[in-house]
């Protein structure tokens, strides 16, 4: 009988928490390979604003999932699935373990749950898109409230992706968006890791990060990605810090207006990675913080939760 894979290991939380070290230090002790579920990571020339790795701070690790679109590409959550799910295939016929990580919650769902993906119509799609720029998210999302409550409830009003696809499926199948929507249950055989910090101390990480991703030159890398079509994007454009970086490129912000407005947005976006992932009952938390002693206690933490939940 052929024995089978050891559990995919996920390394979750919130942007800024040392997922990314956490996840290198775990690849290092158990011979593993990383698969990237940070949706922005996905496009290329993206870096700088997405807190990316660079091919020197990798280690020598394999990452997958990293620079597999162009700006004007849109994300797609069931291209993602069925390559993510080809990549960790490959990482365990070469005996290694993977290591899954990244704060896009809905995408690390598609990856290790079940989660069947309906059909898209793509004239159904454009004229929803079209009415989501001309009237604004708000009106589908109340539109949505009326056909799926449930799936409205799961969905921001300000998310005009998730919430043009919930009105499309609903509108092919006839049937609530919600009804489709992944459960906790693993169809990949997984542990998950999550890397907690207390709020008080993760807003300072996080303004940390802006400014200095600011003054790495965020706003010259916004400009490189316009010439290459990031206006274009529906997603990438879309983007934490590209966003407010364009803002300022249009005359809309002042640099310092622009700059406020990353670290503002992206502690919001860390509350709603929080409300994403504390539900979860399947995530064991460790402390992100390190106190003076670098990742290696976190990694430490993190082999004794795995110790506990990888029977």
């Amino acid at each position: 009988m052929t024995e089978a894979p050891p559990r995919v290991i996920a390394i979750v939380g919130p942007t800024a928490t040392g997922k990314s070290d956490l996840a290198l230090g775990l690849a290092d002790a158990l011979g593993g390979e990383i698969i990237n579920v940070d949706a922005m990571q996905f496009y290329r020339g993206m870096d700088i604003g997405t807190a990316k790795l660079g091919e020197g701070e990798r280690r020598g690790i394999p990452h997958h999932q990293i620079d597999t679109l162009d700006v004007t590409e849109d994300a797609s959550v069931a291209r993602f699935q069925a390559a993510a799910r080809a990549d960790a295939d490959a990482i365990h016929r070469r005996g290694r373990r993977v290591i899954a990580v990244g704060g896009s919650g809905l995408y690390l769902r598609a990856f290790l749950d079940r989660f069947e993906f309906p059909e898209t119509d793509p004239a159904i799609r454009a004229a929803l898109e079209a009415r989501s720029e001309a009237e604004g998210p708000g009106i589908l999302h109340r539109e949505l409230a009326a056909l799926d409550p449930i799936a409205a409830a799961k969905i921001p009003a300000q998310n005009a992706k998730r919430i043009v696809r919930a009105l499309e499926v609903i509108e092919i199948t006839g049937r609530p968006f919600s009804s489709s929507l992944p459960t906790r249950s693993y169809a990949i055989p997984a542990v998950q890791i999550g890397v907690g910090v207390p709020l008080e101390a993760l807003d300072a990480r996080i303004d940390g990060r802006a400014e200095s991703m600011w003054n790495r030159g965020l706003l010259d890398e916004t400009r490189e990605l316009v010439g290459i079509g990031l206006r274009e994007g529906v997603t990438a454009r879309r983007a934490v810090g590209y966003a407010e970086a364009l803002g300022h490129l249009d005359g809309h912000l002042t640099e310092d207006a622009a700059r406020e407005a990353t670290a503002r947005n992206t502690r919001r976006l860390a509350r709603k990675q929080l409300t994403w992932f504390r539900p979860d009952e399947r995530i064991a938390w460790v402390d992100g913080r390190r106190d003076g002693e670098g990742s290696g206690r976190v990694i430490a933490d993190a082999l004794a939760a795995l110790g506990t939940l990888d029977t």
